[in-house]
């Protein structure tokens, strides 16, 4: 018996339909960062871009040269380098030049501070091979030689038509601005707590840096703008004040993320929270690699944040039970790992062999509760047999059920169905172009 009280589960005729959310891009500017005929574009209609840096030995040419290309390959669209001594600096022609070769045109980064503008002035290749430059407000120096020392380089960026990075970091903001602001703040009938000045003071560091750069002659679509701090709570204030006082791209990261879970899980929910909101254009996950632990690691959560959020779509997704007391047998998580690595592993190859591969849709569920359900959402499914019931797998290809297997060769078959699927559904799109 229903009560008066509760809402009517009907639809009224003058009920608003529930829109799906898609978050609205804040309007920006447009750099291009490019590296000959390739060019990156970051900002405007750009769909949000993926970064990330590498950790080797600049000096090391082969080394970073190979790190580099995997970072690339992994799906990262611009790749830092540490650019922090004349070594350093002389090295990055070399491994633009060895990057070129194995044609690998992703664009390169450069990592300045403390003395950019001397390696800027010094090694024009260096200056020349870079495709954009990452310049901390808090680590030119200061005074009339923070100025001078910032000018040096924001005139090599304009010269060589390189887009620059204002990468402001709460453990390098300028400590001039921030002993003023705070100054300021004291004579205040109702002063700020210290930690509303020190988003200020970022902010604010930032945008008279990019002001200060224009000023110099760098055109303001050869700008973007990171303010980045470790906490999730202080990035998504900070970008929310900065994303309202200016039109710049922005790069998105949290500083010192950490390692594994932690710096996964922080990175994810504060970067979903402000690209939901339509603030950020590019972005970096700063893992720190586990031991042995792959550095493409940072470039798959971007990729899977961009994903897992609608903005891009990378690569296929498998849908699969996190298991529960009617699966008795771990096959299902063997063969949704076993479908997901293949999928990974195939993308660089079939980026261009099978156009719109990356919207597959694959489910391998562990029974019969949601199997059959979430099998017919997917482009193809299976649903495995769960605790006492029948030895028999359900295939469903494109909603429809198509074919059951049974017996021990299950994950093998299916494997070569997802594979056959790929190639008929994929592979048509390139045999016949209209």
């Amino acid at each position: 018996m229903s009560s008066p009280d509760l809402l009517d589960v009907g639809l009224p005729a003058d009920q608003a339909p529930i829109v799906a959310a898609q978050p609205q891009r804040r309007a920006t500017r447009q750099a291009r960062v490019s590296w000959g005929s390739h060019v990156v574009t970051v900002g405007g209609d750009a769909p949000v871009r993926v970064q990330s840096m590498t950790n080797t030995d600049t000096v090391d040419v082969i080394g970073t040269a190979i790190q580099v290309k995997e970072l690339a390959i992994a799906g990262s669209e611009l790749v830092r380098i540490t650019v922090n001594t004349p070594e350093a600096a002389e090295a990055v022609p070399h491994i633009r030049e060895q990057l070129d070769r194995m044609g690998i045109d992703v664009p390169l980064v450069g990592d300045f501070h403390y003395n950019g503008h001397r390696l800027l002035t010094d090694f024009p290749a260096m200056a020349q091979a870079l495709s954009k430059y990452r310049i901390n407000p808090g680590n030119v120096g200061k005074g009339d030689k923070r100025d001078r020392q910032f000018g040096m380089m924001v005139e090599a960026a304009a010269r060589w038509n390189k887009v620059v990075r204002i990468g402001v970091n709460w453990g390098s903001l300028d400590q001039e601005l921030l002993a003023s602001m705070m100054d300021e703040n004291a004579l205040r009938a109702e002063p700020w707590d210290a930690k509303q000045v020190m988003y200020q003071a970022l902010v604010s560091s930032a945008l008279r840096s990019a002001a200060d750069a224009r000023d110099i002659g760098l055109d303001a679509d050869n700008i973007i703008i990171s303010c980045k701090v470790s906490g999730v709570q202080d990035l998504i204030s900070v970008y929310r004040a900065l994303a309202a006082r200016c039109d710049y791209a922005l790069h998105l990261g949290l500083t010192e993320a950490g390692m594994g879970t932690k710096g996964t899980v922080a990175s994810a929910t504060a970067l979903a929270v402000l690209l939901q909101e339509g603030i950020g254009d590019t972005i970096r996950v700063s893992l720190t690699p586990q031991p042995g632990e792959a550095r493409t690691q940072e470039v798959v959560v971007a990729l899977e944040i961009l994903q897992s959020l609608g903005l891009r779509t990378f690569n296929p997704s498998v849908t699969a039970c996190p298991g529960c007391g009617r699966t008795t047998s771990t096959t299902f998580q063997e063969l949704a790992k076993q479908i997901d690595d293949f999928l990974r592993a195939q993308m660089p190859l079939w980026k261009a062999k099978y156009p719109g591969v990356e919207n597959l849709k694959v489910a391998v569920m562990g029974c019969i509760v949601n199997g059959p359900g979430e099998s017919k959402h997917a482009d193809i499914g299976i649903s495995l047999p769960g605790t006492g019931e029948a030895p028999a797998a359900p295939v469903f290809i494109d909603g429809e059920k198509a074919l059951t297997l049974r017996g021990e060769g299950i994950a093998t078959e299916f494997h070569q169905l997802v594979e056959n699927y790929i190639e008929k559904r994929f592979g048509a799109a390139v045999a016949d172009p209209h």
